[in-house]
């Protein structure tokens, strides 16, 4: 009733080895409230992490720096701390496709998710349709608070399809929402300057780029997309 689920599996055995090494009464109950606290804590991270849909599972230890040489590690392991996320700073993944942004994307909320963050994986059409169907729905006032809540929004591919004014003006937003309050990493294929081929309006994406480089760690992940040396390295391989 009291829903300790890891003092059931092990308190017999934890309760045999008190018993052999003549554990205090207290030292046995402090270890098996331990064992729960971290059980707990790891299925805590777990429900994070599935909480904020990430597509795949990736995290920053595996990322390839010797591939990308133009990554600093030393960048990478400072925001593996979570630091910026006390800060509400963002981050800004710039880079060609195949390159490791969204891999570097992933890996920074996973990483903010064990750290008991709440995080959310999405892609910026994505997050411009839900937001559409919330105005249609009148229910926009209630999505805008739940994505300003979160410690961390991924928002990645912004970049790849075109944004309407209508969808641009909701992003801004959110962007505006969590704006030196709480962290939002986006990943875009485009430099900062090309970012008008998406966005029509001059005015808004100036307004944009204002606030996603306030204080942002900025990471360009190069041009050499890793995926296709990857593939070509396989292919001469072949006998």
């Amino acid at each position: 009733e009291l829903q300790l689920p890891q003092i059931r599996v092990d308190a017999e055995r934890l309760g045999a080895a008190a018993q052999r090494d003549h554990v205090s009464y207290l030292g046995f109950l402090a270890e098996v409230l331990s064992l729960e606290v971290d059980a707990r804590a790891e299925r805590r991270k777990q429900r994070r992490v599935v909480e904020a849909r990430f597509p795949r599972n990736k995290r920053l230890t595996t990322f390839d720096l010797d591939a990308a040489p133009t990554v600093n590690p030393a960048t990478i392991a400072t925001l593996a701390t979570g630091s910026y996320l006390d800060a509400g700073d963002p981050v800004c993944l710039l880079g060609d496709s195949g390159t490791g942004k969204t891999h570097l994307l992933i890996g920074l909320g996973i990483a903010a998710c064990e750290q008991g963050r709440r995080v959310r994986y999405v892609t910026a059409a994505q997050l411009v349709n839900e937001l559409v169907e919330a105005a249609d729905d009148r229910k926009l006032s209630r999505l805008v608070t739940r994505y300003g809540r979160l410690d961390l929004l991924c928002l990645d591919e912004l970049g790849y399809v075109q944004l309407d004014t209508r969808g641009a003006e909701l992003l801004f937003q959110i962007i505006t929402e969590r704006e030196e309050k709480n962290s939002i990493a986006v990943a875009s294929n485009l430099p900062f300057s090309e970012w008008g081929n998406v966005i029509a309006d001059p005015r808004l994406v100036a307004a944009i780029i204002d606030r996603l480089t306030f204080h942002a760690h900025i990471i360009e992940t190069g041009n050499d997309s890793y995926r296709l040396r990857s593939t070509r390295t396989a292919r001469r391989r072949k006998p």
